[in-house]
């Protein structure tokens, strides 16, 4: 294979994962930055056309690959612990190997431990450029089952609504993680990078399970119990930051804390580059009680999302762009801000699990 090739042919690979890479000249950049030639063909030995955080044994990627074992084995270990592979148990228990698929190691292994250092101010710069709003909308947009939801603040879910679907609180999501670790925002840290950081919190994403165990052992992030999960989720809210997770019932993997000036979702939204739900799946809507609202506009310049503006003295909702996140309701002095369930949503659940959301992405954009 020759070296002058091997980027692009490495960025074509990716671009078959189910969260996929759109391949470009800069994402062959990043990767050229990243890999070796060496490194790079072991990387496209991993299969493509599986859910993300799926392990494939070393004995399953020697038959792809002429590199003696041991050699492999050091190779494959190498790009784990820089974080440029995911590292896990197979099915059988064995020790594995997989990609990092969108949204799931790449491009945010590069600052989860919010460092500053050259390479990671060179990634911030990159991954930038990579990842602008056509790349986004490439990577997130064409299956119509959207990879992650958000969820509302949780004491702004009117409890009749919690009792049945409480899934859709953050709380249930740490109930059921049986192993949590916290990251740094990759988004924010990708901004502070380049100069451009703001006032909220980067110590907030947080990891769950088979996730959260690669993140440990892979010193990305630190391990944290369920209190301190609770406690940063809680601190988010008052910060006016926006939960989202994975868009399934079980099994969830991450959770983000995110704001409108850096998020790659959020701030997409803000700035009206990207609609609502090309990129993520969002099951509340605000309502107002005209009757109750005294007017203030608080609710109007906390919405993350730029959503609400002041018509006479009662905020207007603009249901395109509303998220549902709930910030706005958690602020409302007057408690004349309410989240409903949206009218075309009642009928749509989250997948499952984590495994049937994205078998359910790959057979949408054909790769099942």
């Amino acid at each position: 294979m020759r070296t002058k090739d091997i980027y692009k042919q490495l960025a074509d690979h990716l671009s078959s994962l189910g969260m996929g890479y759109p391949p470009s000249e800069d994402l062959e950049e990043i990767l050229r930055a990243n890999f070796n030639p060496t490194e790079a063909e072991v990387a496209m030995a991993l299969p493509t056309r599986v859910i993300p955080l799926q392990p494939t044994a070393i004995d399953d990627v020697m038959e792809a690959v002429r590199i003696p074992r041991a050699e492999l084995e050091d190779i494959l270990e190498g790009l784990s612990h820089k974080g440029l592979l995911f590292s896990g148990k197979t099915k059988d228990g064995k020790k594995g190997y997989a990609l990092q698929q969108v949204g799931f190691g790449f491009p945010q292994a590069f600052f989860w431990k919010g460092e500053d250092t050259p390479h990671a101010r060179n990634m911030a710069t990159l991954v930038v450029k990579y990842f602008n709003r056509k790349v986004t909308r490439e990577a997130y947009g064409p299956a119509e089952t959207k990879p992650f939801r958000y969820i509302p603040v949780g004491e702004t879910i009117e409890f009749d609504i919690q009792a049945v679907y409480p899934y859709h609180m953050m709380e249930q999501v740490i109930q059921q993680a049986k192993v949590i670790a916290v990251a740094h925002c990759p988004c924010r840290m990708t901004a502070y990078l380049r100069g451009r950081g703001c006032e909220h919190p980067t110590e907030v994403c947080i990891k769950f399970n088979d996730l959260a165990e690669y993140v440990i052992e892979r010193e990305l992030a630190r391990e944290i119990t369920k209190e301190e999960a609770l406690t940063i989720i809680k601190g988010s809210a008052e910060a006016g930051l926006v939960h989202f997770v994975d868009n399934a019932i079980a099994d969830i993997k991450h959770n983000c804390n995110c704001c409108g000036c850096a998020c790659w979702s959020v701030g997409s939204i803000k700035r009206r580059k990207i609609p609502r739900d090309i990129i993520m799946a969002t099951y509340f809507i605000r309502e107002t009680d005209d009757d109750a609202c005294t007017g203030c506009g608080e609710c109007v310049e906390i919405c993350p999302v730029d959503a609400l503006t002041m018509e006479g003295d009662v905020p207007t909702v603009d249901e395109e762009w509303c998220i549902g996140c709930g910030v706005c309701v958690a602020k409302c002095p007057a408690t004349a801000a309410q989240l409903k369930l949206r009218p075309d949503k009642i009928d749509h659940m989250p997948a499952p699990d984590f495994k049937e959301l994205h078998e359910k992405i790959l057979e949408e954009k054909g790769l099942k």
